[in-house]
């Protein structure tokens, strides 16, 4: 064996070893790192798995001994680009799929599969024997078929990784920086170096590849000592800024637009990177058509806006944090909270605490809210104030008769009945079965007018059901207020009710004044 083929071999076991240490020293740490931890693993181990096989190849002295260790590097050639990638992918915080994974790994295990069976068809290598020249372990070997897709699918993966990496420079805060820098020249060199290899700028013969992976290694390594790889990444602004709900703008002390996340983007369709640098108020009115004020903001309590998306309207609750800059300058970060689904489940709640769900009028809580107010109003000023007690006549005998849902059909038809007849008039409510309950700002007896011409409204239009038309009437008690509580008035207007009812129904009845 010559000096110079002990010399690779030599190298290619150097990297072997450093690559097998860091997924032995990485493992061990494991519960000291994130989930990132394991795709990098993945990678050490098939690149360790590569070296290790290229050693052993270089001191194969037959073909069949060549051919054996070739599918052994080949799990590593063909898996550990596309391990590197998803590991790149993880480190940046990017959402990794299952589907994803096995997109990425379904090409690798077919070209493993290819070179082990490669005898059989051809289809990765065409030829592949010992070199007549330089006798074993070095091979002549002409590329097929599925060689040339592998080929374009592994430097695809470290391309993407590398690209991927690059790209994030700008946004990576500098103490971080180190770390991201390592993971950049560790993705450069092997795909640098197959590249020489592929152009022919290598020794004849040997892969150069598996030889400067320790450099790689060794970047690693230094990283997770230094910068604590894996345990502290620059994906902060990923994972927190562009990932949460919220949607975030970052101002300088001008009120010019310096950053925004993704959420935000959402939220404005149109608004492009182009923008940064363009006053913030000035950009708002142009993409929202309202305008923006800082006035009420310059604190975390907040205010709400409204915006229509995609012909939705959106509530945001936004807030303001100010952010301290070098010198004296202070920026200033926005964040807008979708509150939408939240304002709706209020206003839900609250229509149903005011109104009654099968006539969708006031219920009897909503009428001694609003009433006490009014009741309270007319009595500081000395105006009149009636209420109107009304009772549908025979309810119990509609619901024996002809079912509950007839039942339920009457009170509808009554409530809308008399919602037309009062027209914002006077405050109406269901106080309770088959009892509604109004109150007006006059007298007695324009309480006995109004209840005259509810009862008449009543009696005049039937109700049409599919069981039949039911005819029903009203009795009513009128009651105009003197000095007593509203609770007073009421069981005055009750027994005006009960006398309605006791001499005939369908008729109105007042309390002694």
């Amino acid at each position: 064996m010559s000096s110079q083929l002990t010399a690779y071999i030599a190298l290619i076991c150097t990297s072997g070893v450093m690559n097998l240490f860091l997924s032995i020293h990485a493992f061990s740490k494991r519960h000291h790192y994130s989930t990132v931890l394991w795709f990098f693993l993945f990678n050490s181990f098939v690149t360790a798995l590569y070296c290790f096989a290229a050693a052993f190849g270089l001191l194969s002295t037959t073909l069949d001994q060549v051919k054996v260790w070739t599918v052994f590097q080949y799990i590593g050639i063909a898996f550990a680009p596309p391990a590197g990638l998803l590991f790149v992918i993880a480190y940046l915080g990017i959402n990794i799929t299952k589907r994803m994974i096995a997109a990425l790994l379904t090409i690798p295990a077919i070209t493993v599969l290819m070179v082990a069976t490669n005898d059989f068809h051809h289809l990765h290598y065409r030829v592949f024997e010992i070199d007549s020249a330089m006798g074993a372990p070095f091979v002549q070997q002409e590329i097929g078929t599925w060689y040339t897709i592998h080929g374009i699918f592994i430097f695809g993966c470290m391309f993407a990784a590398f690209l991927l990496a690059i790209s994030r420079w700008k946004d990576t805060a500098k103490m971080y920086r180190p770390q991201l820098f390592s993971l950049i020249c560790g993705q450069f060199v092997p795909m640098f170096t197959a590249f020489l290899y592929l152009v022919g700028l290598t020794p004849p013969g040997i892969d150069p590849v598996p030889m400067v992976l320790w450099l790689s290694s060794l970047l690693y390594f230094w990283s997770i000592r230094s910068s604590r790889l894996f345990a502290i990444m620059p994906v902060a602004k990923d994972v927190i800024f562009n990932s949460m709900s919220d949607g975030v703008v970052v101002l300088d002390e001008s009120h010019r637009l310096i950053e925004f996340n993704e959420p935000l983007r959402n939220m404005l369709p149109t608004l492009d990177k182009k923008m940064l640098g363009c006053d913030f108020e000035q950009l708002w009115q142009e993409l929202t058509g309202v305008s923006f004020s800082f006035t009420g903001l310059t604190s975390m309590s907040g205010n709400e806006i409204k915006l229509m998306i995609h012909q939705t309207e959106h509530i945001y609750h936004v807030r303001t944090s100010v952010i301290e800059g070098a010198g004296n300058s202070k920026g200033l970060l926005i964040i807008f909270t979708d509150i939408t689904q939240l304002k709706q489940l209020q206003r839900k709640l609250e229509h149903q605490a005011h109104y009654d769900e099968l006539t969708q009028i006031y219920n009897r809580r909503a009428f001694f809210e609003y009433c006490n107010d009014q009741f309270d109003e007319t009595k500081a000023l000395s105006e009149p104030f009636t209420v109107i007690l009304i009772d549908i006549d025979h309810f119990k005998w509609v619901n024996d008769t002809f079912g509950h849902h007839v039942g339920d059909e009457v009170l509808v038809h009554v409530a809308k009945l008399i919602q037309l007849q009062l027209a914002g008039f006077a405050l109406f409510a269901r106080y309770g079965g088959e009892e509604f309950v109004g109150s007006l700002k006059g007298s007695r007896e324009d309480g006995i007018a109004l209840a005259e011409r509810l009862r008449a409204a009543v009696e005049t239009q039937p109700v049409l059901t599919a069981e039949g038309v039911v005819h029903v009437t009203l009795s009513i008690g009128v009651a105009e207020a003197k000095d007593e509580t509203l609770h007073q008035l009421l069981h005055r207007a009750d027994l005006a009710l009960y006398e309605a009812k006791e001499t005939g129904r369908n008729r109105v009845c007042t309390a002694e004044v």
